[in-house]
């Protein structure tokens, strides 16, 4: 290669990669609406708060076809006893669109 192509792009491919990996670790649609919402009053990420930590929901609904129905209309008519007797309330303010996002969000989680 030509040594002044190379001086020319690697440079150019340093600067693309800046733009490559914040990417990476950019909030996702589901956990943004999911912040902006009540979720994170009674649950979190890693550890139980009133409800289970969402890392805990993942891993419970882990290979289950039906776990995005099932979750979707969890929040949306709200539920009880899959974790215990504080029942989740309803959440008829977010769309369909916005249950599905965090539902997804919350599956994808390791």
């Amino acid at each position: 290669m030509n040594k002044r192509l190379t001086v020319l792009i690697a440079p150019l491919a340093l600067c693309a990669a800046a733009f490559v990996v914040p990417a990476a670790h950019a909030q996702s649609d589901g956990e943004a609406i999911a912040k902006g919402s009540d979720c994170f009053s009674c649950h979190s990420v890693d550890a139980k708060v009133v409800g289970p930590a969402f890392k805990d929901v993942a891993k419970k609904f882990a290979g289950d076809s039906s776990a995005e129905a099932t979750l979707v209309d969890a929040i949306d008519k709200g539920h009880s006893g899959t974790w215990g007797n504080i029942p989740m309330p309803p959440h008829p303010n977010l769309t369909p669109a916005q249950t599905k996002q965090i539902v997804q969000w919350i599956l994808g989680l390791k």
